[in-house]
């Protein structure tokens, strides 16, 4: 299975970077449907099923630690060699905190091997064989909280991958702090 860790968002924000997608990223790329956007905590790639029950332990003992809500916001386009993203804004890099003690976790049971490069908070928006090189304004967001975290399956199909959710934790403002 290849598994990774992701912030959910709120349908509402999801609907919204979808409206925006169709509006501002027109291009020959392939648009990430927004059932599918998320923010990546942690990508492992394959693992054998019997590692989701740990992972998804790891997941919920990470998101544990957070006293306050994570904040996110829209702060910059951005384009990779492979993707586009929109780059958020961490408000007290409270995601950055939860990422950064999930990958120890999952570094501790054998199941991840911490990136070189330090963890983004991004959503990716769009997939391309060059890059577009568009300069779209950001979408019209309020700031807002991941509404859970979760442990995916990246199941690769013609098209693109579909993202299935196979554990989740909730984020609600009346978990955290207590």
């Amino acid at each position: 299975m290849r598994l990774f860790c992701g912030l959910t968002l709120p349908a509402d924000v999801r609907d919204a970077l979808g409206d925006w997608q169709r509006q501002s990223l027109r291009c020959a790329a392939r648009v990430i449907e927004p059932r599918n956007l998320h923010l990546t905590l942690a990508f492992l790639g394959q693992r054998p099923g019997e590692d989701v029950g740990p992972v998804a332990d790891a997941l919920a003992a990470a998101t544990r630690s957070l006293s306050e809500p994570i904040r996110l916001s829209p702060l910059r386009y951005r384009e990779t060699q492979s993707v586009a993203m929109l780059v958020l804004a961490d408000e007290e890099e409270r995601a950055g905190r939860l990422a950064h003690g999930l990958h120890e976790l999952l570094e501790r049971i054998g199941v991840y091997k911490p990136e070189a490069r330090p963890w983004l908070p991004h959503v990716t928006v769009l997939r391309f064989g060059s890059p577009p090189r568009l300069r779209p304004p950001l979408p019209d967001l309020a700031p807002f909280s991941p509404s859970g975290a979760a442990v995916y399956h990246s199941v690769l199909a013609r098209g693109g991958a579909r993202y299935e959710v196979l554990e989740s934790v909730s984020l609600s403002e009346m978990q955290l702090g207590g």
